[in-house]
């Protein structure tokens, strides 16, 4: 596996790499784990050559503490990159990506305004700049992007719409502790207490399923809300049930052929992000 630190020399690698066949490119935030591990494993068997990129872009902070915090582990990155097989290890500088700031503003559209849009104002934008710069670096054949972040593929989809990328969105199933937590990179800013009691988010998300059988959408949403809060540590940021395409709350079970619970929780002062998808009612 090479590392490459600059845009010049990935776009030499790669344009070699494509006139021999496709490319996979794994956008990370870097601090990795067994859910960055399975996307370069699929990534690897789908593709003849796999990128992952790592770079903390400040872009989509609008927290700067967030952003002064979230873990970096580059060593570590690198050596689980060379162990799950990817060719090449984009780890840019902050002014490699950026010269000059990024001043675009996308038209994301309704399925950025909700939840993780409505919460973080220029989030989404944030990520539309960095995921694009990404796209015209590399040029994929395929993307890949975990669920957890269902909302974000979502956005990156209109985006890749708006900018007419010619690549495929590979959305993967969200990878999860043996005790259900949904993997995260921030998982290790959790204290012993708060991580024994983080699990209880996936908990009650599971036990929403048989709980929406009998109950409404408004009284399923402040099940899951209520059961959360109720532990020690735990607040719950927004749980909302929405059409799984285009992001909107739903107020009933019949006006989607998809619906999709997303919760955001703070667990002390460690944001924590899940979600779960509810079987169609027959």
């Amino acid at each position: 596996m090479e590392i490459i630190r600059t845009i010049a020399e990935l776009k030499a690698k790669l344009d070699t790499a494509r006139s021999k066949g496709s490319i996979g490119l794994v956008p990370t935030m870097g601090a990795l784990h067994a859910g960055h591990a399975s996307l370069i494993e699929r990534a690897r068997r789908e593709n003849d050559t796999v990128v992952v990129s790592v770079f903390v872009n400040p872009t989509q902070f609008n927290n700067p503490t967030d952003l002064a915090t979230y873990p970096r582990t580059e060593e570590a990155d690198a050596a689980l990159l060379e162990k799950f097989g990817a060719d090449y290890a984009f780890m840019p500088s902050v002014e490699e990506v950026y010269p000059e700031p990024d001043t675009r503003v996308f038209d994301l559209g309704p399925v950025a305004e909700v939840m993780e849009g409505a919460m973080r104002p220029g989030h989404f934008n944030g990520v539309a700049q960095i995921v694009s710069k990404l796209f015209d670096f590399t040029r994929p054949t395929r993307a890949y992007f975990g669920e957890k972040d269902f909302q974000q593929i979502a956005v990156i989809r209109r985006m890749v719409e708006l900018e007419g990328f010619d690549l495929e969105i590979v959305d993967c199933p969200i990878k999860r502790e043996e005790d259900g937590l949904a993997m995260s990179s921030r998982n290790v800013r959790l204290t012993p207490e708060q991580r024994a009691i983080a699990p209880a988010i996936h908990r009650t998300l599971a036990s929403s399923l048989d709980w929406a059988e009998g109950h409404s959408v408004e009284e399923t949403k402040r099940y899951v809300v209520d059961e959360i809060n109720s532990f020690p540590h735990m607040n719950v940021e927004y749980y909302e049930i929405v059409d799984a395409l285009t992001m909107q709350p739903i107020k009933d079970w019949a006006d989607t052929e998809s619906a999709v619970g997303c919760v955001t929780v703070f667990c002390g002062d460690v944001r924590l992000i899940d979600n779960i998808k509810y079987p169609k009612r027959k």
